[in-house]
């Protein structure tokens, strides 16, 4: 309990800075209590406040929410707080959302939460060790798939991009929580779009024309 005391005695300092440095020794602290935490290994276990300048959106989420539930989310937030952190990636100096798109829109969008925030996000930070695109995009995937939210057209692009680079199949199925059959099929849907998409039709699909006498002759051909 001493301990305690001490610390509060050290907060109440805390309260008398201007917010942005508020705002920075606290989530100092929080990466240090983490750093003795049984829980260290899990992300959640250390939420930061991060300034919405420094958070972004990234460019490869299968995943939308209609009006009505945005208004609901909107509402839920206003009423009952931010109860799940924002799920990024830190790239550079950056973080980059892999899950809770429009939680992030929420503050940015409602005057009321904006306001109550001060622009900043909470937010967690997800496998520091894995830089890869691919990873953060498969990460992004299985927040969405777990939840059972998400658009085949946006999976297939994403199981292209994978390919792209050089994830194997198996990889793909296991990282993204899919079977081979679903990984083949959705390779196949975008692969052949790709496959035709600089060339004009017209030409790519030329066939020789035949004259009614031939096609007479095949069709009695047939009926032998």
């Amino acid at each position: 309990m001493d301990r305690i005391k001490e610390a509060k005695k050290v907060f109440k300092g805390i309260d008398e800075l201007p917010l942005n440095e508020r705002v920075d020794i606290i989530n100092k602290l929080r990466v240090e209590l983490s750093k003795h935490s049984p829980f260290k290994e899990e992300p959640v276990d250390c939420v930061q406040w991060v300034a919405f300048s420094k958070v972004k959106a990234n460019d490869y989420n299968p995943n939308t929410v209609a009006p009505p539930e945005m208004k609901l989310l909107e509402h839920s937030i206003q009423e009952d707080g931010y109860t799940q952190p924002i799920v990024s990636w830190l790239t550079d100096d950056m973080h980059e959302v892999i899950d809770g798109f429009h939680r992030n829109r929420v503050a940015r969008e409602s005057k009321v939460v904006g306001d109550r925030v001060q622009g900043y996000l909470p937010l967690v930070t997800v496998n520091t060790k894995r830089t890869e695109k691919g990873d953060r995009i498969a990460s992004t995937v299985r927040h969405n798939r777990a939840r059972g939210k998400h658009r085949i057209d946006g999976m297939s692009d994403i199981v292209i991009e994978l390919k792209r680079r050089n994830w194997s199949d198996k990889k793909i199925a296991t990282e993204l929580g899919m079977d081979a059959d679903e990984v083949l099929r959705l390779t196949q849907i975008t692969g052949l779009a790709e496959m035709f998409a600089d060339r004009d039709f017209s030409q790519a699909w030329e066939v020789d024309k035949l004259d009614e006498s031939q096609l007479i002759l095949e069709d009695a051909e047939a009926l032998d």
